[in-house]
């Protein structure tokens, strides 16, 4: 891509190694047989002598995977992008999170979809070019928020990797869906283009979109800025407990949903579709009030699960992604508090979903909550699968009901990728730091809600409860100045997963 002699590195050397002995073993010898440190690369170089920041993925190293350093070191390369206001191409190729390092890898998606909404926000150009395979959480975050998006011919580019999806489903991905030429038919990626024509490519598109950006409008906030938003003091810790029980409490079917939840709000008015056409009954979205506090909700309407790791029967589609930013849209005209519920065991998963752009409103999710002016909570009610519950996460506040999780995909499908079997997944749940205790742990939740001891024995007095603490969660949000706490959501989420 870069003008002969013209690249520059910009990575700092990644030299830490894992505790876990397979996961070491598996990072060193990637090191050893591609001679990266880590699965991205960034730097600038100039194409067609205009400086330009690139960052690339490399399927080669633990399939091009994004962990904590990886997400790190993009989003370092994106701000630095953007504090030199130059503009950015980046040309992922990967299978997604890191499922050795489990939900705090899962996170990295935010801070990377962050640093590109500033990076937009600039006025500066970001281009998209997708290579053969782009899957999973890299898809549904920064290879989907470009300006301008190109696919390499005959490319594999989904959301969910076939291998996954026959394990957990018992059958094969549609054949011809997942590819760059499909995708394109879609209106999904803008070209196809072979290596050979990218370069001439960009200089073009970037010719033109060069000439139009808008002046530095400055005033970010920044980390020591977002430092003056006093966070709530953490509960005391509640111990471990058996993460495998909790996947099976999150998963009766007598649990209560959001649905249940809004018969303990007052005022109720429910909202329907995108307001463009489209409706996802996976998607709740209202105007409701708990206690005193206004705010728009928005939510995954849990339904009757199918198997142990079966989407719920109302899995949220692409158009429910539309629905739920119409929503944040809402409460950021009008000034009112944002409640999003995670409840999902999976996105759809479809050739409609795929077609569709799930992934795609997955990733401009990330980027209108992480980023959004209005106050934000999150509450993690029961199942939290994958991207279409890592969409509804980023908050101000996130709370957590005890028996509630947030994992990178179902713990089957996450055990078939390291170990090609599902017998694992209460073993590897366990490990990756799934359930609430672990969230909390790692700053992914602020606070667990009890349950006594499942939500689904006595659902009124444990929702009465919730209704009652998110009401005033919700008011103390609406006192908080606004810049200073969307700049700690930011810093919140930068640091997300470093020491």
């Amino acid at each position: 891509m870069a003008d002969p002699g013209s690249w520059i590195r910009w990575d700092e050397p990644r030299t830490e190694l894992p505790e876990t002995a397979d996961y070491r073993a598996a990072l060193l010898a990637a090191r050893e047989r591609t001679g990266l440190d880590e699965s991205v690369i960034t730097g600038e170089g100039r194409i067609r002598g205009r400086r330009v920041a690139l960052v690339a993925g490399e399927f080669g190293f633990l399939g091009g995977s994004i962990g904590v350093a990886a997400g790190t070191r993009l989003a370092d390369a994106v701000e630095r992008a953007t504090r030199e206001r130059l503009p950015l191409l980046a040309t992922p190729a990967s299978g997604g999170t890191r499922m050795q390092e489990g939900t705090i890898a899962f996170l990295q998606m935010v801070k990377v979809a962050a640093a590109i909404t500033d990076h937009k926000a600039a006025g500066l150009p970001y281009l998209v070019h997708l290579r053969h395979p782009t899957t999973g959480g890299v898809l549904a975050s920064w290879g989907s928020l470009g300006h301008v998006t190109s696919a390499e011919p005959g490319a594999l580019i989904g959301f969910l990797g076939p291998r996954v999806h026959h394990a957990l489903y018992g059958e094969e991905f549609p054949s011809g869906v997942q590819t760059a030429e499909n995708l394109h038919a879609h209106g999904l990626v803008d070209a196809v283009l072979p290596a050979a024509s990218l370069a001439a490519v960009t200089a073009t598109v970037l010719d033109v979109l060069c000439g139009r950006q808008r002046p530095d409008p400055g005033g970010a906030e920044t980390e020591t800025e977002a430092a003056a938003v006093s966070r709530p003091a953490p509960p005391a810790p509640e111990p471990a407990g058996d993460t495998a029980d909790s996947l099976r409490r999150s998963r009766r079917p007598e649990r209560p949903g959001l649905r249940d939840l809004l018969r303990h709000a007052a005022s109720v008015t429910p909202l329907s579709g995108t307001g463009a056409g489209e409706r996802d009954p996976g998607l709740l979205l209202a105007l409701a009030r708990f206690g005193p506090t206004p705010c728009v909700v928005l939510g995954h309407d849990r339904g009757a699960a199918k198997g142990p790791a079966a989407p719920a029967a109302r899995p949220l589609g692409p158009a429910g992604l539309r629905q739920a930013r119409r929503g944040m849209r809402i409460a950021a005209e009008l000034g009112l508090p944002l409640l999003t519920v995670i409840d999902t065991a999976g996105a759809a998963l479809s050739r409609e979903a795929e077609e569709g752009g799930l992934a795609a409103e997955i990733a401009r999710s990330l980027a209108d909550l992480v980023t959004l002016r209005a106050p934000t909570l999150c509450l993690i009610l029961g199942q939290g699968a994958g991207g279409g519950a890592l969409a509804l996460l980023p908050a101000d506040r996130v709370f957590a009901a005890r028996h509630a999780w947030l994992s990178p995909l179902p713990p089957e499908g996450a055990s078939v990728i390291l170990h090609r079997t599902t017998d694992r997944a209460a073993e590897l749940a366990e490990r990756q730091g799934i359930g609430a205790p672990a969230l909390l742990a790692h700053g992914i939740a602020d606070v667990i809600v009890p349950e006594h001891p499942d939500a689904a024995d006595d659902p009124d007095s444990f929702l009465c409860g919730l209704a009652a603490l998110l009401g005033a969660e919700l008011a103390t949000l609406r006192t908080l100045d606004p810049r200073v706490r969307t700049a700690a959501r930011r810093a919140r989420y930068r640091r997300l997963g470093e020491s």
